[in-house]
């Protein structure tokens, strides 16, 4: 088992990163590091749980980007999107059927826990159970802060703060640049998890790249002035509790 600290092949090392993964003792790195069973990859498009299935695992993201989608009179929402050290479905714990599908975005890799084996950590070290409870109200956050941003923001604000996100969410675990990152999603993508169509999201994409706020090409969005890019987002990262007031010190460590 490699180091705690250090990347590994099962890529724990990223859960909570850059928000409470401080919180967790070595010894719980390690428990954390063995809960993963099975190891799957994905190709893209490909779903790993869909609508009002029973489940008895949760899916842990190793590599690759998941998307959580809901579909609505034949028309495709994409609610979510997940990075490597998430927690996809950790909710399917308690509610065992889901509402909305759970899809690969481009090739992907992950692990699953069964939930008898999470019953089992919960009783036995609920320090490490509160962790994982406090990851879900993570994604509990960044749901609120999609729901505000689609209420109240144009569409060029809307894909400003997805861009801005994900460039912020992969920061915390070393898979964005200074001046971007990775994108696997395809522009289609990209307009369903912004409410909007294909053509619109085109030509709010080509306003930006001419406005030199960030362009998107061959699967890299390049951000070209972050700065007016979150301002055109009107971007708090707060809600992702990585900085700002919201940010955590000490308060989930155990003493």
């Amino acid at each position: 088992m490699a180091h705690p600290n250090e990347p590994n092949c099962l890529n724990t090392w990223t859960f909570l990163k850059g928000r409470a993964r401080h919180a967790m003792s070595m010894e719980e790195r390690a428990v954390f590091e063995d809960l993963i069973g099975d190891i799957e990859r994905l190709d893209h498009a490909q779903k790993i749980l869909e609508c009002g299935d029973q489940v008895e695992v949760s899916t842990f993201l190793i590599e690759g980007w998941i998307a959580r989608m809901v579909w609505r009179e034949g028309r495709r929402h994409i609610v979510s999107l997940h990075v490597p050290g998430d927690f996809v479905d950790l909710h399917a714990f308690a509610l065992k059927r889901l509402d909305h599908d759970i899809v690969a975005i481009g090739p992907a890799k992950v692990g699953y826990v069964s939930h008898a084996r999470l019953e089992e950590l919960i009783a036995e070290r609920p320090h490490l159970g509160r962790l994982m409870w406090f990851s879900t109200l993570l994604d509990a956050a960044i749901h609120r802060e999609w729901i505000v941003t689609m209420e109240h923001l144009a569409l060029d604000g809307r894909f400003a703060h997805l861009l801005a996100e994900m460039w912020h969410r992969l920061n915390f675990i070393g898979l964005a640049d200074d001046d971007g990152y990775a994108m696997p999603l395809t522009q289609v993508e990209m307009a369903d998890a912004c409410g909007t169509t294909p053509v619109h999201l085109n030509r709010i994409v080509r306003q930006l790249r001419e406005a030199e706020i960030v362009s998107l090409s061959r699967g890299r969005i390049t951000i070209l002035d972050r700065a007016r890019l979150e301002a055109t987002a009107k971007f708090d990262p707060s809600y992702l509790y990585g900085e700002g007031p919201l940010k955590l010190g000490e308060e989930l460590t155990r003493g």
